[in-house]
């Protein structure tokens, strides 16, 4: 029978001390201190762990820096609190390893050259891609650059070999599941891009909801995950189904502007239309009311596909990650 070899997560819990530390005492990096060191030293002679030899050739030749790139050129990315929150959670894991992190925006021809020049120099030894859409030119440039590369999200056209993403699908269905429970039948959605991952298995979790329930799956506008799509959305959603007493929103973003239509079409939430959004930002908790929402960890899949990449440029395989979402239930359903 073949025992399995030790890993870098159980090196670093003996230890006590993180993967990022335990990678640079391996490889032999400064910035560690002599009681870690010595910890680690402990562990992996206790463990029997054995670097991988690859691993270990490529750590000499690395620049020590990893790139997040963002499929976006949108100068407003900085508000969208999903961006800043998966950045919070990429930074946390940064800060305990002596990588020095990149942010690209990379959704025009000018921000993917930015990235293969990068990668083509050597600039990078691993590469973070977040929000692709279908068939995006970004993920090619990326492959190209030699480098191991970790998705936040899974892409629509692709079968990547590390990624972080959450259970979207699950979470919009437990959204509707909620609705329906509620007494609600003429319930409709704004979904998300339907050339993203993420806006299709959210589409397809309010599709399976419905159907399981014997209700009707007609009541659809598709959106943009912005706040002015989802109020455009929602204006069309009320004029073409008067009759609508529930929507399903695919993000807080879109629902924040869908809430400001029924608002202004005298709809009164949640006693004419409820709402239910998906997320969790803290946008969710200051919308008048209150959102009700299907909470992702977002800040997790930022460290998380951060802590993958560190893994992988350690000598390791680790298999792809799908984070759990939560219902949390507010005023607005």
């Amino acid at each position: 029978m073949t025992t399995r070899p030790p890993t870098l997560d159980e090196v670093a819990l003996r230890a006590g001390v993180s993967v990022g530390t335990v990678s640079r005492v391996i490889n032999n990096r400064r910035h560690v201190s002599q009681k870690a060191r010595q910890a680690v030293e402990s562990a992996v002679a206790e463990l029997g762990y054995v670097p991988n030899v690859a691993a270990r050739s490529l750590a000499s030749q690395r620049r020590g820096a990893v790139v997040l790139a963002i499929s976006s050129d949108d100068p407003a990315l900085f508000a969208n609190l999903f961006f800043a929150e998966v950045i919070t959670g990429v930074n946390a894991v940064i800060e305990e390893t002596d990588l020095e992190l990149l942010l690209i925006l990379a959704a025009s021809e000018r921000g993917r050259a930015r990235l293969a020049r990068v990668l083509q120099s050597r600039g990078a030894d691993g590469v973070m891609l977040l929000a692709l859409r279908e068939n995006d030119p970004l993920a090619k440039v990326a492959e190209a650059g030699n480098v191991p590369v970790v998705h936040g999200g899974r892409p629509l056209d692709r079968a990547p070999r590390w990624y972080v993403d959450a259970d979207n699908r699950g979470g919009a269905r437990e959204a509707v599941e909620y609705l329906i429970s509620t007494g609600r039948r003429a319930i409709g959605t704004v979904t998300g891009p339907l050339d993203m991952h993420a806006g299709v298995s959210r589409y397809l979790g309010f599709r399976e909801a419905v159907a399981l329930a014997g209700l009707d799956d007609h009541r659809v506008v598709h959106a943009d995950f912005t706040e002015p799509g989802g109020a455009a959305a929602m204006a069309r959603l009320l004029d073409e189904h008067p009759d609508l007493d529930a929507v399903f929103v695919a993000s807080d973003a879109m629902a924040a502007g869908a809430l400001h239509i029924l608002r202004e079409r005298g709809r009164a939430v949640p006693e004419d239309v409820a709402v239910v959004g998906f997320n969790d930002i803290l946008t969710a908790r200051h919308t008048r009311p209150a959102l009700t929402t299907i909470r992702q960890p977002i800040v997790a899949l930022g460290s998380e596909m951060t802590r993958m990449l560190v893994r992988v440029l350690g000598g390791e395989e680790p298999t792809p990650l799908i984070l759990p979402t939560e219902l949390v239930i507010r005023e607005s359903a």
